[in-house]
């Protein structure tokens, strides 16, 4: 059995790299603005927009007030970590608070907002509850329950990535799941 754990910490990876996954695509809407959204990042407005972002392990919540038609979305990259420093929304414990604060900041009531939650996939787990896509949706569902959000929707966990496209002026998020890499001819 092989006890090494691998030193990767995908919390590191520059945002340069992680440009290599944006597309440029039409809006779902064509009325709407576009942004896409990277590892680590946060983006909420007032404008119709569609949010898209590319999620592995990570996870993302969208959190979306139905009084105000207005919303926001939040990836990241583990469940916990550091309080301060530049990279610091790469955590949910960081990111999900600084969401719902954003919202706040924008006139949305708490009462008002509705949220749905995304990611977490576990490839290459062995133990895929003890993943650390897991922990991430675990995190996000404690937070939205914690604050008494209600929880619409969830697509979360699998052994595949997710395209996630979220518009803000309807709530509406849209999925394309990746699939499995097609195998040569021999196996491989």
């Amino acid at each position: 059995m092989n006890t090494n754990h691998s030193k990767f910490n995908p919390a590191a990876l520059s945002a340069e790299y992680m440009k290599t996954f944006e597309r440029e695509k039409e809006p779902l809407d064509p009325e709407t603005k576009t942004h896409f959204l990277y590892p680590g990042q946060i983006f909420t407005t007032a404008e119709p927009t569609t949010i898209t972002t590319i999620l592995g392990s990570c996870a993302a919540v969208c959190l979306w007030d139905k009084r105000q038609r207005i919303g926001g979305m939040n990836h990241y990259l583990l469940a916990d970590g550091e309080d301060d420093g530049p990279n610091r929304f790469r955590y949910g414990n960081n990111a999900n608070p600084a969401l719902l604060q954003q919202l706040i900041s924008l006139g949305s009531q708490i009462t008002d907002l509705q949220a749905k939650i995304f990611g977490g996939a576990s490839a290459f787990s062995i133990r895929p509850e003890e993943s650390l896509g897991q922990k991430n949706v675990e995190l996000a569902e404690e937070f939205v329950y914690k604050n008494g959000i209600p929880l619409l929707l969830k697509d979360v966990s699998g052994s595949r990535g997710r395209r996630l496209s979220f518009q803000t002026h309807d709530g509406a998020t849209f999925i394309k799941v990746f699939d499995q890499p097609k195998r040569d001819s021999n196996g491989f």
